[in-house]
């Protein structure tokens, strides 16, 4: 493209290339990033083209539409035009069809992106394989030991812990009620006189007796 030419030759091209009309904005926008035309070359460029003849000019407004001079197009009858109305319906169905493939190919890609690699695979059935034979080799020993507990023994450890339990709570009782007698006439606090006695409660030792 010549200095001269001021892009003229490019954007005439563009109009035929495309037969649709455009604005000069429209042509600047499409064509500046690939050529480089500045906004007033394109503007004057195309009025220019305009006056040639070489492409046509219409005004709507205070807006000037450019489009190709339409004479250098044969004339297309209409049994073309319905040949093409249904190539662009046949074309459309395909593109949609494609596009539709390319959304499933794009969720398979995800999900097998998603997964394990065949040697990530490998790997997890090997350590679950290591998992389960240290699980067998537990359970074996487990079932070999010797020292389980009888329902006799397992029944003599519940009662004996009743026992405890109720000893607990007698003597929690009684603790406490000799702590209050004797603090009906303690001139300091409960915990003044705890610390004095150096009484430690279950609450200090974060226990508690249990419900059963």
């Amino acid at each position: 493209m010549s200095k001269k030419d001021n892009g003229a030759s490019v954007i005439l091209a563009y109009l035929n290339e495309k037969n649709r009309p455009y604005s000069a904005q429209d042509v600047f926008c499409n064509l500046q990033k690939q050529h480089g035309l500045g906004k007033t070359a394109v503007v004057k460029a195309m009025e220019l083209l305009a006056l040639e003849g070489k492409i046509k000019e219409k005004t709507y407004g205070k807006q000037k539409i450019y489009f190709a001079d339409q004479a250098q197009f044969k004339d297309v009858n209409d049994a073309d035009l319905k040949a093409m109305d249904s190539q662009i319906s046949e074309l459309s169905a395909e593109v949609q069809s494609l596009t539709q493939t390319c959304r499933q190919l794009d969720a398979e890609l995800k999900e097998l992106n998603s997964s394990l690699t065949t040697e990530e695979m490998v790997s997890e059935i090997q350590e679950l394989k290591t998992e389960c034979s240290g699980y067998r080799a537990r359970l074996e020993k487990i079932k070999s030991a010797t020292n389980h507990v009888t329902p006799e023994e397992k029944e003599k450890v519940y009662k004996e812990r009743d026992v405890y339990v109720k000893e607990w709570r007698k003597r929690k009782r009684l603790a406490s009620d000799m702590i209050n007698a004797i603090l009906e006439g303690y001139p300091k606090s409960k915990k003044e006189f705890l610390d004095e006695a150096g009484v430690e409660t279950d609450e200090d030792c974060k226990v508690a007796v249990p419900s059963t």
